[in-house]
This record gives structure tokens, C-alpha cells and sequence, in this order.
């Protein structure tokens, strides 16, 4: 359910909140909780199971991915990264890029789209 603040979903406004205590793992999964969703991008959280990834791809808006646990691969045009708690990095526009998950990881996405 979207707040009236244009675009913010419920329950993530007007106070401090564990990033990565929003979402939980599931088993051989991906799991997704959009917490916002305007027009000119999204904020959304995402918890991978090991073995569990986004195959490559490219994206026509610049992306950044922080990583909330864990530890993750990201690959940024053919590039291996290793991305762990505490750390961001940026997937630039029309770069291929793809993620797995060689532990279990969480991670905001910021979607900017303009």
C-alpha cells in the first residue's frame, strides 16, 4: 500500500528502521519489498538465497545497489565485484551487469530514472 507521500510505501516513513531486518530470507529464493515508487525511480529491498542470482542484463537508468548483508558478486561489464555489508556500487546505464548471491546476501536497489 502506497502512503499519501508520494510514492513512499506504508511503514517505512517518519522513522528509524533496520534495513536489513525489513525482509527475510526464504529458501532457494529472492525475495523483494519495494519501499518507494515514483516516477522518477524506485527504492527496493532485496534478500537472496546462496545460489541465487539476476542473470546478466542492462538497464537504461543508472542503478545502485547497497549492500544491507551478506556478501555479493556483481558483475559491471564483465567486471567481478565483491560487494559485502556496509558497501555500495554503482551499475551505470546501459552497461550489462548481473548479481549472485555465493552466500546470502540483502541489498537496496536505487533505481534513479531520471
Amino acid at each position: 500500500m502506497k502512503s499519501r507521500e508520494s510514492g513512499v510505501k506504508q511503514g517505512v516513513t517518519g522513522r528509524a528502521i533496520a534495513l536489513a531486518g525489513l525482509l527475510d530470507y526464504q529458501k532457494d529464493a529472492i525475495v523483494s519489498r519495494t519501499l518507494i515508487d515514483c516516477k522518477t525511480g524506485t527504492v527496493t529491498l532485496f534478500a537472496f538465497d546462496k545460489g541465487q542470482g539476476l542473470s546478466e542484463h542492462t538497464a537504461p537508468f543508472d542503478a545502485l545497489v547497497y549492500i544491507a548483508d551478506g556478501e555479493a558478486a556483481v558483475y559491471v561489464a564483465g567486471r567481478k565485484n565483491a560487494v559485502k555489508a556496509g558497501e555500495l556500487i554503482v551499475m551505470p546505464a546501459g552497461k550489462p551487469h548481473a548479481l549472485t548471491a555465493e552466500k546470502k546476501f540483502k541489498m537496496l536497489l536505487v533505481m534513479v530514472r531520471s
